[in-house]
């Protein structure tokens, strides 16, 4: 019987600690008598000069009585471990559980219903004389709290089922036989099941299929890889491990294959590659040998096949490919697994695309998600998996490179031809692959120019983790951008700040607007310069101040920033980002200079100096999306609207890495980037009419105006918060209004040369 919400609330598990504690007497009892058994009973039988019946009988029955006390030794022992190890998780899960329903779901208004098959809803009760009209944010906080408490109901019932299993094998089905399936932990019960239900491979019905990736799921993350490290060392090794994943992508991407088929196996590619994170991390207290990395290496060029007879067989990099999709990877395995990727596709772009089964479906392959590709093209994949492992990507992007041979052992002397991976990535005529089953992409232009940027899109989160520290994608707060992370960036500007035309329409705009984003203080810095000395980084090295904007405006190192935002700025979701980022940061600087009032002598020029690279900036930006939309036509203005409205997040980081007064965190914090949201989308979201489209300098004086009236606005709410009065207030807002009308322009210059 399935474990239900009701019984993970209410079950008494002191009950359970009882028997944790009864056990361990237990074991601790038995202990001593299989002690005495063995040096005392068995070890005087053993000396003993026996003769006739006793020489026999006597001994063996001896000898079976000390074995039979250390069997149950051993057998209370692993029901102690099993009971003491699913105590203190159910334990941990109750406490969350209880948290969610009487402490979150009560301070959002929502009730939690069981609905049965260990699963509860979460709704708004109907009160008398209510509209029943929620928020979005209302929305999204009952959904969150519901799949919340749907995740820690799943995780409490398989801990469950595994303790029943793991007591039921330890006890056996003999009472007058000990000694069964023994285990130091419930981790070890978790990972044989994973284990002899992964054996079973793609014959592994749909429910013992979600068994395994429940197991999976649940303990795949756990701090000391135990888990993980024996779950793939039961599958037999490298080779085994690429032939089960195989044989299971396949089963459940196949034309005949079912949805459920095909949602597990999405599922178990998911945790596969969880799994496989954690248990090659070296510094886990348990962690899969060190040559598992060296022979992916050697099997990522050799075809791999599960079945007998087998016609076409994929290479071992191919199938690889699907599980490092997911899982923040360390970089001494991941990063000579992708080098040596990067450096097979560089000598032939085509190698992996040789034996890809064409004419299949696109949902057919070694990437069940779907997501940037099928799966035929381990490049996409690995660059996927650096996009999820900022360590590794940083020093994928920022190390020498190393040459390997075509067997993944190390060129010795090897010459590659390329200084690092960004010059060779970042290269115009580098060759991407369309990573497809579609016989001929080129008959559908639309598709063809999709499939064709799943690479750069790939390595655009690459990018990204490797320059913010964060995976592609995240919401946290990132951490100070180190010597290296900065560099990349550097690289990134003076790239495309000098061929801005190598952007054009490319799938690469939006993460480069993301990291411009990240860097906005320092990108504001050099708008200021000396390199961001007044805006201030957020870690050693991260100042732009080789394109210092101030000292030679006209300059190359001038123009390599301007035109790099000016390409980016041309895609929506970047443009979103880079806008919202600055107004971020421009509130930022604004309050901090109101709290530190005192140490200027007159309060107006800092504010103006303050918001003068903002103002540029939002010219930039109007240019491009400009530029974009009505001259080039490489989106529409609605596009750039979805843009700023969907890149609210980017307000939230900004303030959690701020330099100025704001308390991060607080509830000051929060009204401020509730503001800035606000603000942007106000100001920042068009009228995309054709009508107001078909005068380019009234829409572009349109924006001017927008951009002016919400630096108003953050100068005035700051000035209230300072404690200036009205008049004060208004006074210090116009000024940084006239500075913001008169830098746009300035921007809109550098970006319209």
């Amino acid at each position: 019987m399935a474990l239900t919400f009701t019984d993970l609330v209410e079950v008494d598990l002191g009950k359970l600690a009882d028997a944790v504690s009864d056990w361990k007497k237990a074991v601790d009892g038995l202990k001593e008598s299989a002690d005495g058994a063995r040096s005392g009973l068995r070890k005087r039988s053993d000396s003993a000069r026996w003769a006739g019946v006793n020489a026999t009988v006597t001994r063996e029955f001896v000898a079976k009585t000390a074995k039979e006390i250390a069997d149950l030794h051993a057998e209370a022992d692993s029901i102690h471990q099993v009971l003491e190890d699913g105590h203190t998780q159910l334990e941990a899960l109750q406490k969350k559980m209880r948290t969610a329903v009487h402490g979150d779901a009560a301070e959002i208004g929502v009730r939690v219903e069981d609905i049965g098959g260990g699963r509860v809803r979460c709704f708004f009760p109907h009160v008398r004389g209510d509209s029943d009209e929620r928020t979005q944010d209302q929305l999204d906080q009952r959904q969150e709290l519901e799949d919340r408490i749907n995740r820690i109901l799943a995780h409490a019932a398989e801990i469950d089922a595994s303790v029943a299993r793991a007591l039921t094998k330890s006890h056996g089905n003999d009472p007058h036989d000990a000694g069964h399936s023994r285990y130091g932990s419930l981790n070890d019960a978790e990972a044989e099941r994973a284990v002899e239900l992964a054996r079973k491979g793609d014959k592994m019905s749909d429910a013992e299929l979600r068994e395994l990736n429940e197991l999976l799921r649940f303990n795949a993350g756990e701090q000391d890889g135990e888990f993980a490290t024996e779950f793939y060392q039961g599958l037999g090794g490298p080779e085994k491990t690429l032939q089960f994943y195989a044989a299971m992508s396949i089963d459940g991407t196949s034309g005949d294959a079912s949805r459920t088929r095909l949602d597990a196996v999405q599922d178990l590619q998911k945790y596969m590659g969880y799994t496989l994170a954690n248990a090659t991390d070296p510094d886990h207290a348990h962690h899969l040998p060190d040559d598992w990395g060296a022979q992916f290496r050697r099997l990522g060029t050799q075809q791999i096949g599960w079945e007998r007879g087998q016609w076409n067989k994929p290479y071992g990099y191919q199938v690889l490919g699907g599980l490092l999709r997911y899982g923040t990877y360390d970089p001494r395995f991941l990063n000579p697994i992708a080098e040596h990727i990067t450096q097979l596709h560089k000598k032939d772009p085509y190698f992996f695309l040789s034996n890809k089964p064409a004419g299949n479906p696109d949902t057919y392959g070694f990437n069940p998600s779907g997501k940037l590709g099928t799966g035929n093209e381990p490049l996409n994949s690995v660059l996927e998996a650096l996009g999820h492992s900022p360590e590794a990507a940083e020093k994928f992007f920022s190390q020498p490179p190393t040459a390997y041979n075509d067997d993944g052992t190390v060129k010795q002397d090897g010459k590659l031809g390329f200084d690092s991976y960004v010059d060779l990535l970042t290269d115009k005529d580098f060759e991407w692959t369309p990573d497809t089953n579609s016989a001929n992409i080129l008959a559908d232009e639309d598709k063809a120019k999709r499939i064709m940027g799943y690479g750069p899109d790939a390595l655009g989160h690459a990018l990204e983790a490797a320059t913010t520290g964060l995976p592609y994608g995240s919401d946290a707060v990132p951490p100070p951008h180190s010597k290296e992370a900065a560099g990349i960036f550097h690289q990134l500007v003076e790239r495309y700040g000098t061929h801005p035309e190598d952007l054009d329409d490319s799938p690469l705009r939006d993460s480069l607007g993301n990291i411009t984003a990240d860097y906005m203080r320092d990108v504001q810095g050099a708008f200021m310069g000396g390199g961001g000395s007044v805006v201030g980084t957020h870690g050693a090295g991260a100042s732009l101040g080789d394109f210092d904007m101030t000292s030679n405006p006209e300059g190359l190192s001038s123009g390599v920033l301007k035109n790099f935002l000016g390409a980016v700025g041309k895609d929506p979701d970047a443009y979103g980002a880079i806008v919202t980022a600055q107004e971020s940061v421009t509130t930022d600087l604004v309050n901090d200079a109101f709290h530190n009032a005192g140490t200027y002598e007159e309060l107006a020029p800092e504010i103006a100096n303050r918001v003068d690279p903002g103002g540029q900036i939002a010219g930039i930006m109007a240019e491009s999306r400009t530029q974009a939309v009505v001259d080039e036509k490489l989106a529409d203005d609605a596009e750039f609207n979805k843009g700023v409205e969907t890149a609210d997040k980017w307000a939230g980081r900004i303030i959690g890495m701020g330099v100025g007064k704001i308390p991060v965190g607080g509830e000051a914090a929060g009204w401020v980037v509730e503001d800035i949201q606000e603000s942007v989308v106000q100001n920042f979201t068009k009228d995309s009419s054709e009508e107001a489209l078909r005068d380019r300098g009234a829409f572009l004086e349109q924006q001017r105006t927008s951009s002016a009236q919400a630096v108003y606005d953050a100068t005035y709410t700051a000035a209230r918060e300072a404690g200036y009065d009205d008049a004060n207030a208004q006074s210090q807002a116009m000024a940084a209004r006239r500075e913001i009308l008169d830098s746009y322009g300035l921007g809109r210059q550098r970006a319209g040369k």
